[in-house]
């Protein structure tokens, strides 16, 4: 696999093999489910599912856990990341860097978590892209969020962790996107901690 950026060899490489390692377990998914519980209240008729980067699955596993009749699948660019994906029954798996795939359909509901803010900046208005045109309807977007575009170090890594309204921004981009609902995901949450992430669930109207 080529790539056109120093974040794709980033993530593809030992830096993305070591990020699997530490994030995985039962108490991860259990957030994670919390997570969709709080999204999916303000949907309706989901019956396909794509997520952007899913590394070895952890949201799968908690989309799945709510919705078992929804036809899944998920990108990622990581190898050791895909063996794992494999293991998930009927997941549709597309080895790829989000820069190069290319939508072969739409889906109800296309998640993107913690993957944005890793994604070159340049590169960004091409990936907002591919988000719309996989979307059939909704797009839920997770990541850190700051007002204006900033870029802050990453685990001792600089280019690596960007920070920026990618919400406002695709609300921006497209016209037919409207926001349905907002969240705020605490790291001392007493019963569910993740990353400080903000949520947002846009719907094609």
């Amino acid at each position: 696999m080529t790539y056109k950026t120093e974040q794709e060899r980033f993530w593809a490489g030992e830096f993305g093999d070591e990020y699997l390692k530490r994030n995985q377990g039962a108490r991860a998914i259990a957030a994670n489910i919390a997570f969709f519980a709080k999204v999916l209240r303000r949907t309706q008729n989901i019956g396909s599912f794509i997520e952007f980067g899913a590394n070895i699955g952890l949201n799968i596993a908690a989309f799945g856990s709510i919705m078992p009749q929804v036809k899944m699948s998920a990108i990622e660019i990581n190898e050791k990341a895909v063996a794992q994906l494999k293991q998930f029954q009927d997941l549709t798996v597309y080895h790829s860097s989000i820069l190069d795939f290319v939508p072969e359909t739409r889906y109800d509901f296309v998640l993107i978590k913690g993957v944005l803010i890793h994604i070159n900046p340049d590169e960004l208005q091409g990936v907002y892209d591919k988000l719309y045109n996989s979307s059939q309807r909704y797009i839920c977007i997770a990541e850190y969020y700051n007002p204006t575009p900033v870029e802050v170090p990453y685990r001792g890594h600089s280019g690596k962790l960007f920070k920026r309204d990618f919400a406002g921004e695709m609300l921006d981009k497209y016209p037919d996107l409207q926001l349905v609902d907002y969240g705020f995901m605490y790291h001392r949450d007493n019963n569910f901690p993740q990353d400080d992430i903000t949520w947002f669930l846009l719907e094609k109207r």
